[in-house]
């Protein structure tokens, strides 16, 4: 699986216009529900914040994965935002966030899910990758590192 096959252009954001991780999430879900993965956006929300009261997904280095599996999408999907500035999401490192991938799933897709969220840590835990990431100019841009660092294995 590449990430970039659960990832398209359009559910790229640079900037987000947000201020905290609600705001974020809230965006992201947007993009989802404007280009059509979910009809039931308001359970989607209710999903990812819920999941994400649990306990925080912002897993250091700047970076950011809330996610959940729901039935408000048919297939596996990913969003990426990147806010014009850092927020507070309440990180295991404490450091602010600068970019945001939200994934869900459909409910009986756990192995998929599990496998997305380690390929998005795997690919920020290279500094290379994530600064570029960081400072990238644009989605096309973002698209572009994500895909020539995902390899298909």
């Amino acid at each position: 699986m590449k990430l970039t096959d659960h990832l398209p252009k359009t559910l790229i954001k640079v900037p987000l216009s947000v201020t905290d991780k609600t705001q974020a999430i809230t965006q992201l879900v947007d993009l989802l529900a404007e280009h059509g993965y979910t009809e039931t956006r308001d359970t989607l929300l209710q999903a990812v914040l819920e999941r994400e009261a649990q306990r925080t997904t912002g897993i250091g280095r700047g970076f950011a994965i809330p996610h959940a599996k729901c039935d408000a999408v048919k297939d596996i999907v990913i969003a990426l935002g990147r806010p014009a500035t850092p927020i507070d999401f309440a990180a295991i490192d404490g450091q602010p966030v600068s970019l945001i991938a939200l994934l869900v799933s459909p409910i009986h897709a756990t192995s998929t899910h599990i496998g997305a969220l380690t390929r998005l840590s795997r690919l920020v835990s290279n500094g290379r990758v994530l600064e570029g990431l960081l400072s990238a100019a644009d989605a096309d841009e973002l698209y572009d590192i994500i895909s020539n660092n995902d390899p298909d294995t």
